[in-house]
């Protein structure tokens, strides 16, 4: 299909991304330039579909940004109130200081899925123009080699790759400036991280799987605007990671579980952390008689200041997680990226390009900000109790100790079958639900055209039932949180891979955690597709 005549629409500026970054980037344009012609590329079917958070917000950068949102705020906006930092055991909760990157004195708890389409509402009041339901497929460049824009996927196109009878062909947007505000682990992004060599000399990038559920519980279980946050059990202290429950209005709270990606245990199975830390004796009482009502998972991009790719090319930069913005210590994102889509937005206006933008933002309060917390993350490395020792003394002298820590692959941490011993978690037997990874998937509300091409591209299939058996115990089957990814018995003799791509949820973590660098790519299927996490 490579000979198909495309239309062409033509912006000054292309935001690839309608999440906090892109829309904000979109909204300080219009704000500074408003004759400036900005175009907002949304994969999801809707805004606010595909956006996955914690999600507590800082609002100061939002409110500087549109000082009267809180007149129209989300229906899930609830004042923090309180915060407690625990310890678990097995039986126990053991209660903590709360480290002083976690406090949230000023901060609202809140749904990134219904902030986001206020923001898009507000950006197409300002003359932008919104398109949800197209998902970039791929870079275009100039006769420089310099990035022009982005080719929107292709609509109506079969299993097998040919064109079917609702074909319609993605048109190119090309563009002075493209914005590549994807979110975490962004398919374009990565393709041009590669190209233009932006990760050289950086250190590593390293991500979490985050697991999150809305519940409806009984009356007078819920403190609205208590924010709880856990370490330790059910993950050993190999695994980086922990727990948060976030207490909404109307008897709702969001629970959720984020582990490291860098683990090293190849039999481990993030959605069964976070099923056994729901069914702790502390946890089973405020949920217990309750009800899901959502459910989703999404990658968090965890490495900080040091693994952030220089974030400028020619004709483009990143804004946003696709840059690695989040401040991980914090377990906050949101108003570092619209922090940095405010950046962008301001640079380019006074620039005219994106050079110079990557020292700007470092130099900015958002890099400041990342700066002074750089160490915290990978000191967790060597274990849990190191990493806390690490994380003390980074917070007592301000992040102003002379090194910076690296960080390592997150593929490459995960250890062969046969030399590794799993340690004995002291998991049980739950009640709580759901029982198994496809009645997650419900609660996720993903929708997949079964006639569309698999968008999870495995290199090669033989390695799955022959080497990566033997070495690994096939992860993929462990790691993801939506068992899109299962061994199967071949017809013809054997085992295979079978990949149940209509199960996805668009976390990414394949795309990360393989053992062999590039076996599973993630690609975005056709625009609408995927998950709705508005109540997220």
């Amino acid at each position: 299909m490579s000979e198909i005549q495309r239309d062409v629409m033509s912006y000054e500026v292309a935001i690839v991304g309608g999440g906090p970054a892109g829309l904000a980037c979109a909204i300080r344009l219009k704000q500074l330039a408003p004759n400036t012609t900005v175009c907002v590329l949304e994969k999801g079917a809707s805004l606010g579909a595909h956006s996955l958070s914690g999600a507590v917000l800082e609002p100061g950068p939002l409110d500087a940004l549109l000082p009267d949102w809180r007149g129209h705020a989300p229906a899930i906006c609830v004042p923090a109130t309180r915060d407690e930092f625990s310890f678990l055991t097995r039986s126990r909760r053991i209660k903590l200081p709360t480290p002083p990157q976690m406090a949230n004195h000023g901060n609202l708890i809140t749904s990134l899925g219904q902030l986001t389409p206020l923001l898009g509402a507000q950006a197409e009041r300002l003359g932008v123009d919104v398109f949800a339901g197209f998902a970039a497929a791929e870079a275009l460049f100039d006769d420089r080699g310099a990035v022009r824009g982005v080719r929107i996927g292709d609509m109506g196109v079969e299993k097998n790759g040919a064109a079917g009878p609702n074909f319609a062909p993605g048109p190119e947007i090309h563009s002075k400036l493209t914005v590549l505000a994807e979110g975490c682990r962004g398919s374009i992004s990565k393709q041009l991280i590669r190209r233009f060599q932006l990760d050289a000399g950086k250190s590593p990038q390293t991500y979490g799987l985050g697991i999150k559920e809305l519940w409806q519980l009984p009356p007078q279980r819920v403190e609205p605007g208590l924010i709880q946050h856990t370490l330790g059990w059910p993950l050993d202290a190999q695994t980086y990671g922990g727990s948060f429950l976030y207490h909404l209005n109307d008897d709702r709270v969001y629970v959720g579980f984020v582990v490291g990606l860098d683990y090293p245990d190849p039999r481990f199975k993030p959605f069964e952390a976070f099923q056994q830390y729901k069914n702790h004796p502390s946890v089973r009482n405020l949920l217990q008689g309750g009800e899901i009502l959502a459910g989703g998972a999404r990658t968090v991009i965890e490495g900080g200041y040091q693994s952030m790719p220089t974030l400028e090319m020619p004709g483009a930069l990143l804004a946003g997680d696709a840059g690695g913005t989040l401040n991980t210590p914090k377990i906050k994102g949101i108003h570092q990226a619209i922090r940095s889509g405010v950046t962008a937005a301001e640079h380019y206006v006074e620039t005219g390009s994106a050079a110079g933008f990557d020292a700007r933002w470092r130099g900015s309060v958002g890099g400041r900000e990342l700066h002074k917390v750089r160490n915290i993350r990978p000191g967790f490395r060597r274990g849990l109790w190191l990493g806390l020792a690490n994380a003390v003394l980074e917070t007592a002298t301000a992040g102003t100790l002379p090194w910076t820590l690296a960080n390592h692959a997150d593929h490459s941490a995960l250890r062969r079958l046969d030399e590794y011993q799993s340690p004995e978690r002291g998991w049980g037997e739950r009640e709580l639900p759901p029982r198994d990874r496809l009645a997650f998937v419900f609660f996720a509300a993903t929708t997949h055209d079964e006639n569309q091409p698999v968008h999870l591209h495995v290199a090669d299939a033989n390695l799955c039932a022959s080497r990566c058996t033997v070495e690994f115990g096939n992860p993929c089957t462990n790691f993801c949180p939506a068992n899109v990814y299962e061994m199967v018995d071949d017809p013809g003799g054997g085992r295979r891979l079978q990949i149940n791509s209509s199960n996805c949820v668009h976390c990414k973590a394949c795309d990360i955690k393989e053992p062999y660098d590039g076996q599973i790519t993630w690609v975005p299927p056709e625009g609408g597709s995927g998950p709705n996490y508005q109540s997220l």
